[in-house]
């Protein structure tokens, strides 16, 4: 098969492993006139540690699995056309796309190809082919299996910046229905393990003093969650995460919504949930991280475990709260601001940083560019008090959420 041929394949397969954050657009080229593209196959973008945006060649070794997972597009039963990078193959393509100025690291990941020592080995010699005998010092990011020896494991940290290892799914139960193969105990061990190696290097590190401390996954471990392939519902799925990041010392837990397959159907729940869930689950992620909130306000939002679908989780949360509004944003503590709807960690910090040498206006908030619709019933300012009761009205959701464009249920887009 040719390697453009592979590359389409490969690279389309790994738009379903979503353990690197990558961003979509529509289809553009120069041809026409101006400058660039979109359409480079298996191009996406991450974000590194430091914050900077960075391209990712991101591609499967083999799209071939000898594991049959029922949500897997690519499990041993599903009919896709197959394909096989070798390693050398693959080592020519991340280099090519590195000199030609279109990436600036690799994330790679696989299907199960004869063992899982096996394939494991496979990809760990792409990560050392790069970094021992062409000197590649881009950003290299490993999915790793949880089943392989341990001293690959080993391996695969010393030359990767991230490694990852999916849970899979929120419910042990659900797991072995779906993917008897997999074994959600094994899955944790491994990442308490890769935690434990990550930690001890970060420690080395600090304390080093004149030899250079081991190398070993500097952006640490990563993991990608399966949501609506079971009954899981958000509550389960936010709080199988908050352990996750307890736990395990994870960056970032990657939700990937899924869609059932045809001839998989009858072993999953019959209605596929809406790609805009993955959404709020991220929103409520981040809630949960960067702003304070615990997992039961989140939860209050919305009804019966899942989350509201028509509003973020913050708006719904204060629009039960109303009692807590508003918010003075010349004297309100930051932890107030930030369960303001409408304002971000930056702006919160921008807020205080200016308030310190004037006081906030309305005006000030729109030259910021925030929705005003949404912050002004939640808040006073020096010229701006809410009035008339707004907060008590019955119609204050639809004088302050966005329009979504919603005109019935949404449903997400089918993924396989």
């Amino acid at each position: 098969m040719a390697l453009k041929r592979k590359l389409g394949i490969l690279a389309d397969a790994a738009k379903y492993d979503a353990s690197c954050a990558s961003s979509g657009t529509e289809r553009r080229d120069s041809r026409g006139g101006g400058l660039g593209s979109t359409e480079g196959m298996g191009i996406c973008h991450a974000y590194a540690p430091d914050g900077r945006c960075i391209s990712l060649l991101k591609v499967l070794l083999t799209n071939a699995c000898v594991f049959d997972c029922a949500y897997c597009i690519n499990r041993a039963s599903s009919n896709v056309r197959r394909a096989r990078f070798t390693v050398e193959e693959l080592v020519a393509l991340t280099l090519d796309f590195y000199r030609r100025n279109m990436i600036e690291g690799l994330f790679l990941s696989s299907g199960i190809i004869r063992s899982p020592d096996y394939t494991m080995e496979q990809i760990v010699r792409v990560a050392r082919l790069l970094r021992e005998e062409h000197g590649f010092r881009g950003y290299i990011h490993l999915k790793t299996i949880p089943d392989a020896d341990p001293v690959l494991l080993e391996e695969a940290g010393r030359w990767a910046d991230r490694l990852s290892i999916n849970i899979e799914l929120p419910r042990d139960e659900s797991l072995r229905a779906l993917a008897p193969e997999k074994d959600a105990p094994g899955i944790r061990r491994a990442m308490a393990a890769m935690r434990l190696r990550i930690d001890a290097a970060r420690e080395a590190r600090r304390a080093e003093r004149r030899a250079p401390a081991p190398r070993f996954a500097p952006a640490g471990q990563s993991t990608q969650m399966i949501v609506g392939a079971d009954g899981a519902d958000d509550a389960q799925v936010l709080g199988t995460s908050t352990l996750l990041y307890a736990g395990y010392g994870l960056r970032r837990v990657y939700y990937s919504a899924y869609s059932p397959i045809p001839d998989a159907s009858r072993l999953l729940p019959p209605a596929p949930p809406p790609l805009v869930r993955e959404h709020r689950l991220y929103q409520a992620d981040w809630l949960l991280r960067f702003y304070g909130f615990e997992l039961a306000e989140i939860l209050a939002g919305g009804q019966g475990g899942m989350l509201e679908l028509g509003i973020d989780p913050k708006l719904a949360w204060a629009l039960k709260h109303r009692e807590r509004f508003p918010v003075d944003l010349d004297r309100a503590p930051r932890e107030a601001l930030l369960r303001v709807p409408g304002l971000g960690k930056k702006t919160v910090d921008r807020l205080l940083s200016a308030r310190r040498h004037a006081a906030i206006r309305a005006a000030d908030l729109a030259r910021l560019r925030l929705p005003l619709r949404t912050i002004l019933p939640f808040v006073v300012t020096s010229d701006h008090r809410p009035r008339g009761g707004v907060l008590d009205r019955a119609d204050l959701r639809a004088r302050v959420a966005p329009d979504t464009g919603f005109t019935a249920a949404p449903r997400q887009l089918a993924l396989f």
